[in-house]
């Protein structure tokens, strides 16, 4: 068992990690109250059932698998449901799932009577390496990710890595993006496990090495003033990407991770990303990954925040103007 501490004032939580953890949650989190546990259809359902049967009154609340539940009419059943089961301020939510269910959860406990106690149990790679923590929460509106929600920080999550054996090899992978992108910004060392190939072999490493970066930035930049701006490396033509359909959210930052590192790397990255089964380009538009991209959250006015790596382990941001991230987005479509 590995135990990393968040240091945030009064906001501070542990980050568990250890095996076989969740059969034994009770130990871990408060559960002698009412306890609603989030989860959505494609996460094994003993998962959450296990977590509801060791609280005091718990019940399971699940949601459809997929971005289009993290929604406001979504939002609003589960706060209804609350509110019909009689939480009150003493209570809490578990979430048990990816990032879309992490992302909700989190927003649903924030906004409960202003804020209720929040449990994060990852069930992905992509969650347990970046998303459980640093207290993002949102749903979507207009076609627009993650533009309504808040900062809110869990009281503890856990990480239990045999929650990944029934993932299948695409979203292990896509998750995979995501602590790769923490070794290009801030860990040589990551970017290297990852060069070596044996992913499977290294795991625990990968994902205690990244959940380490994130916490050393998240204490520096709790709510994205600065420094944090660096776990966005690869977001900004990424999400467009993802706005036009087709690919998981860790693909498509696996994409825009590649216009944004340097020539001398960027054979690397694509050999590691060919090595997950990561796509390196995009049947796409650049029109539509750009139109997309100029209503990402993160930009200002005709100019917008990038991240680029010029060696693994080093990040450089600076403010350009979208003409100039145009091109880039033609270099990776097809």
């Amino acid at each position: 068992m590995s135990v990393l501490h968040l240091d945030l004032g009064a906001d501070s939580y542990d980050i568990v990690i250890e095996r076989d953890s969740l059969r034994k949650v009770g130990e871990y989190l408060k559960l002698d109250r009412k306890v609603l546990v989030l989860t959505d259809d494609g996460v094994p359902a003993e998962y959450a059932k296990t977590i509801a049967l060791q609280a005091k009154d718990g019940f399971v609340f699940t949601v459809p698998q997929g971005e289009d539940s993290k929604s406001i009419p979504q939002f609003s059943e589960i706060l209804s449901e609350m509110l019909r089961r009689g939480f009150s301020r003493k209570d809490a939510v578990v979430a048990v799932g990816g990032g879309v269910v992490g992302d909700l959860a989190g927003f649903v406990a924030s906004a409960y009577m202003r804020g209720i106690d929040f449990y994060n149990i990852p069930t992905t790679v992509l969650s347990q390496v970046d998303s459980s923590i640093g207290g993002k929460t949102a749903v979507n509106l207009d076609g627009i990710k993650n533009i309504v929600g808040t900062f809110y920080q869990p009281k503890k999550v856990l990480v239990d890595l045999d929650l990944l054996d029934t993932l299948d090899e695409r979203l292990i992978s896509e998750g995979l993006a995501e602590a790769l992108k923490m070794g290009l910004t801030s860990d040589e060392i990551l970017f290297e496990l990852f060069e070596k190939g044996n992913i499977k072999d290294n795991m625990d490493e990968i994902i205690y090495r990244s959940l380490m970066v994130k916490k050393t930035v998240v204490e520096q930049d709790e709510r994205e003033q600065g420094l944090r701006k660096i776990l966005n490396f690869g977001h900004t033509i990424g999400h467009g990407i993802e706005s036009c359909g087709g690919l998981y959210h860790g693909e498509c930052v696996a994409v825009g991770m590649i216009p944004m590192v340097s020539e001398a790397i960027r054979p690397r990255l694509i050999k590691i990303l060919e090595g997950l089964r990561l796509p390196i380009s995009v049947e796409a538009e650049a029109d539509k990954i750009f139109e997309a991209m100029k209503h990402d959250k993160k930009s200002t006015g005709d100019k917008v925040t990038v991240v680029t790596v010029p060696k693994p382990g080093q990040f450089e941001m600076k403010e350009i103007s979208f003409e100039e991230i145009y091109p880039l987005i033609k270099t990776i479509t097809r």
